[in-house]
């Protein structure tokens, strides 16, 4: 219950890291290890709606993982059309408000239909927002916000000198949610493998050494205590914030 925490992240964006490993464990291909993380993904929602989080982003897949084999790929697309047509309504009675975020140009009509559809039966819910990032990259996604602002430059809207970072963040995916509080990987790994690389800049760090497909209730109340500890300076000193409370 929220009550075990004393204090919650508004915004949780998660790398979930690890369904090959846990098929390639079980003698077992590839792409089973993807269905059994879509299982943790069901998992993760719904403690998140329980705990009244704001904002979840999870991490699909991103601009690099087109240099995976052609059929792993393939397989992957399916997944995702899949996963859409059986979640959308379940996410809209819960009401989840689902978007996409990243290049959606380069995945099949087909798709970029599905996306479309489940964000508009989905746009007005009021509950927690699930962000998807596929055919995301964080470097994409500032190369994006800098043409935006070289456009409003060369139309002579906006001078070079006058650019901030509010200016940047403006244009990023994920503009009008608060930045991430809790970062969690699965699977071991400590990198950020190219997201939300702007928007992780005070995000606190949760590496967790189990896989994907194994991650549920009791692993995500373990990272969520693990920011509860934590005391967020965003520069400060340690006594600037203590007087603060």
């Amino acid at each position: 219950m929220t009550e075990s925490f004393t204090r919650l992240p508004r915004h949780i964006a998660v790398i979930m890291d690890g369904n090959g490993r846990w098929a390639k464990q079980r003698f077992l291909p590839r792409h089973v290890g993807h269905q059994a993380g879509v299982e943790a993904v069901r998992r993760t929602i719904r403690r998140c709606r329980e705990l009244g989080i704001e904002a979840l982003t999870l991490f699909a897949f991103s601009s690099e993982n087109w240099r995976r084999p052609a059929q792993e790929v393939n397989l992957l697309m399916q997944l995702f059309m899949m996963a859409l047509r059986r979640e959308m309504q379940a996410l809209h009675r819960g009401d989840v408000r689902l978007q996409v975020i990243g290049d959606r140009s380069a995945f099949a009509p087909e798709l970029q239909a599905l996306i479309a559809e489940a964000e508009s039966l989905t746009k007005n819910n009021m509950g927690l927002c699930l962000n998807v990032a596929a055919n995301y990259g964080g470097q994409w996604d500032v190369i994006q916000a800098v043409q935006h602002l070289a456009t409003q430059v060369e139309q002579g809207h906006l001078y070079s000198a006058e650019i901030t970072p509010e200016h940047v963040a403006k244009h990023l995916c994920l503009a009008e949610l608060p930045q991430p509080d809790l970062f969690i990987r699965t699977g071991g790994e400590q990198r950020l493998s190219n997201f939300l690389l702007w928007q992780l800049a005070y995000t606190e760090l949760f590496f967790s050494e189990l896989l994907w497909p194994d991650f549920g209730e009791a692993e995500l109340d373990r990272a969520l205590a693990f920011f509860a500890n934590r005391q967020r300076r965003f520069g400060r000193t340690g006594d600037q914030i203590e007087q603060q409370l």
